[in-house]
């Protein structure tokens, strides 16, 4: 039976920042498919829908008050919604999936808002920039020291990205999970991020 991957989507969710990863969980990271141990699911703290910047409605699999307790990973989506009053219902989502060690990927406003919760202290990390983390994170975020200007970073079970950075997020979450060995990882990177020919 395959391991769920959750995506956490709010409205206003970014469209692109997440689909890298999810199609090549779901359906594998090669031209020839193939699949991989895991299956993409959504997850929101309270809704039945939600709707991305882009305009597309997701009728979603599970609200915190049905997700599975074993599930491999914890993505959240960027995204405008991340300082709501539904974002603040995704802390103890967040403290449960850090808790049982899963992976857990933030990225561009995700990432701020682990920021703002404390959640990336003590981690090397990454985001939309060290001073809009530092904006929202205030006295909370106390990690500047470990923040690297990278498209993506990893420590130990969290993955963050800036917005700009969906591509090595998907790569940094696949190499974590161990979707495909390391050299499909790269070169499905590789096809991502240049196509058939480079520009």
């Amino acid at each position: 039976m395959k391991k769920e991957v959750l995506f956490l989507l709010l409205d206003d969710f970014a469209d692109w920042e997440g689909a890298f990863l999810a199609t090549g969980l779901n359906t594998g990271l090669t031209m020839a498919g193939g699949g991989t141990p895991y299956t993409s699911r959504t997850l929101t703290p309270t809704k039945k829908q939600v709707r991305s910047i882009g305009g597309l409605v997701v009728t979603v699999d599970y609200t915190a008050a049905t997700m599975p307790e074993d599930y491999a990973a914890l993505i959240l989506v960027g995204g405008m919604a991340w300082q709501s009053e539904e974002a603040q219902r995704v802390v103890p989502i967040v403290e449960a999936a850090l808790a049982r060690g899963v992976l857990v990927g933030a990225i561009c406003n995700a990432a701020s808002f682990l920021a703002a919760h404390g959640f990336l202290n003590g981690v090397r990390h990454t985001g939309n920039t060290v001073k809009m983390l530092k904006k929202w994170g205030g006295d909370r975020y106390t990690a500047e020291s470990l923040y690297e200007e990278r498209q993506a970073v990893h420590d130990g079970n969290i993955v963050t990205a800036n917005g700009m950075g969906y591509l090595e997020f998907t790569r940094e979450c696949l190499l974590w999970l161990e979707a495909d060995t390391p050299e499909v990882i790269a070169a499905s990177y590789e096809f991502n991020k240049h196509g058939f020919y480079r520009e």
